[in-house]
């Protein structure tokens, strides 16, 4: 028997962590199109006249069906039914018919079509949905936006059928193994899609001196179409593991309704969910507006024409730079040697001096914001590490939402107090992003690998599920209530704009986003409160959420 176990897939590191690079590639890929339209919002505004309301009612959708028909919830039930290698490949083919519907939407072809001239005249008002204020539409909302936000409302439910479908499926290959190490791992590498959609889509956007937003979205469409081959490639490796180990797919164990039950019943899953639901509602939403707002806060010169710094040559090279800074950092984690260890760090730190340096040479918010995750990449692995063989995911939590407050309440207040200083402006929101991304890293290598010591294995699958829907509840409401607060408190800009006193190009670089700055600090300030209940529950109950996962 020990023979037998010693020879399968899963004890064999190589092939371990093969399978969480094929589940965290994908994941990558679907990270750079749920971010695709972000940093061209102004863009988007000046040649689709998409306004703050029509961009975050289409942001917003990507959740509407997983939390109001509860598709999330059906994706746990299929995910404990039908196994992670189903699961895997259904949500990579969802969401590249999402993203497909998506991209028509932003096409030259669908102007001026009779298909636009519908939705122009059509679906202005849901019944009851209306009525209860949750309507993905609007009367007078662009036919590209309904469109869009029909399409993205496809790609959500693939891609959070596919955030919960890797999940178990790191709980699979990783249980009683490095879990949090490998959990931390594939967000680092998949929030790398992040820096990747904001460096190229707007490259995407105005290649050759022509604005065409449906060029970033076809990009995005593209890696999509690999992330569904990758969840294919998984399914033969997932399938020849469970054929060397004899374990029977998940689909031997039948959803009862009474298993959401016992998950609802227990209070330490409650604390979790709402912990990712305020934490995530805070840096998500804010990933969708966070060009905007540099753009709106910080002073940039336009890089002249001809010049390097405007050429698509430095993005090819400030990207390279980038991958060097992720890799060397996380690398720099499994070195054996002293000497290995601090020259990979050294590499990072060179590499990401150089990569903030050609962020601001070039003279654009997005590639000040595209440093987001590289910190993040670095410390998550060891973030990891430290929760498998010392414990305390409780405390880093309450650690992460300080961070996340402090950096929400610095872009509110002190980044204003820098517009006109070219070069403190573009510093205080360097190292602010930074943060933000390294309290952003302490969630899924604290959080998520606490799950499994909250539920039975069994319905592990509809315990994520359950909160991947409570987490959507909030990735469908703040992009809407971001767009409505921005709209609503800038209404001089809003009246100029409709009285032809500025332009759209102008108007989608001039809001002023402290009230919805302050808004995300206080889901902040709410996570930071559940931190410390959680906190007195685990020791209370004995959860175990501060103990270690590796048994030394």
């Amino acid at each position: 028997m020990t023979e037998k176990v010693s020879t399968t897939l899963r004890d064999n590191p190589v092939l371990r962590w093969t399978a969480l690079l094929l589940l965290a590639s994908a994941m990558f890929f679907s990270y750079i199109f749920m971010d695709i339209l972000s940093p061209i919002k102004d863009l988007m505004q000046s040649t689709r006249g998409w306004d703050s309301t029509a961009f975050g009612t289409m942001q917003g959708s990507e959740t509407f069906l997983n939390v109001f028909v509860f598709f999330l919830i059906f994706a746990g039930i299929i995910l404990d039914k039908m196994g992670v290698r189903f699961t895997a490949v259904l949500s990579g083919a969802v969401m590249v018919v999402g993203a497909s519907i998506n991209w028509y939407a932003v096409t030259e072809g669908f102007m001026g079509s009779p298909l636009e001239a519908w939705f122009n005249t059509h679906l202005n008002y849901i019944p009851g949905f209306d009525e209860l204020g949750i309507s993905p539409f609007y009367r007078g909302m662009p036919a590209s936006a309904k469109l869009a936000a029909i399409g993205f409302m496809i790609f959500g439910c693939g891609v959070e059928m596919a955030g919960i479908t890797v999940s178990r499926g790191i709980v699979k290959w990783f249980k009683g193994r490095e879990m949090a190490l490998a959990m931390g791992s594939e967000m680092a590498l998949a929030r790398l899609g992040v820096a990747t959609c904001m460096i190229f889509s707007p490259v995407f956007a105005r290649l050759g001196g022509d604005i065409d937003v449906s060029r970033s979205v076809a990009f995005g469409l593209v890696l999509l179409c690999v992330a569904l081959i990758m969840f294919i490639v998984y399914f033969f490796m997932d399938k020849k593991l469970d054929a060397q180990t004899g374990e029977a797919e998940e689909k031997d164990d039948p959803f009862r309704v009474r298993d959401i039950g016992r998950i609802l019943s227990s209070g330490g899953f409650w604390l979790v969910a709402l912990l990712c639901v305020l934490y995530y509602s805070a840096i998500f939403p804010f990933q969708k507006y966070a060009v905007n707002m540099l753009q709106c806060n910080l002073t940039f010169t336009p890089v002249e024409e001809g010049s390097f710094w405007a050429t698509n040559t430095v993005t090819v090279i400030q990207y390279i730079i980038m991958l060097v800074a992720a890799a060397a950092a996380f690398v720099s984690n499994f070195s054996k040697t002293r000497g290995m260890r601090y020259g990979m760090l050294a590499l990072a730190v060179a590499a990401l001096v150089a990569f903030c340096y050609m962020g601001y040479m070039r003279q654009s918010a997005e590639t000040v914001f595209a440093v987001f995750p590289l910190l993040a990449v670095g410390i998550t692995p060891i973030l990891g590490n430290y929760v498998d063989h010392k414990g305390k995911a409780a405390s880093m939590l309450v650690l992460g939402s300080v961070l996340l407050i402090v950096c929400h309440l610095t872009f509110a207040f002190v980044l204003p107090a820098f517009k006109g200083n070219a070069v403190g402006g573009v510093l205080v929101a360097y190292v602010t992003i930074l943060v933000l991304g390294a309290s952003f890293s302490l969630v899924p290598a604290s959080l998520w690998p606490s799950v499994p010591k909250l539920v039975d294995a069994k319905i592990i699958g509809s315990a994520y599920a359950l909160i991947f829907w409570i987490q959507n509840i909030g990735l469908w409401l703040f992009p809407l209530l971001i767009g409505k607060v921005l709209d609503r408190t800038n209404p001089q800009l809003v009246a100029d704009l409709q009285n032809g006193l500025i332009t759209a190009e102008e108007a989608a670089v001039s809001y002023d986003y402290t009230a919805p700055l302050i808004m995300l600090a206080c889901l902040g300030v709410a996570a930071l409160v559940l931190g410390f209940v959680l906190k007195a529950v685990d020791k209370k109950k004995g959860y175990g959420l501060e103990l270690p996962n590796v048994a030394e």
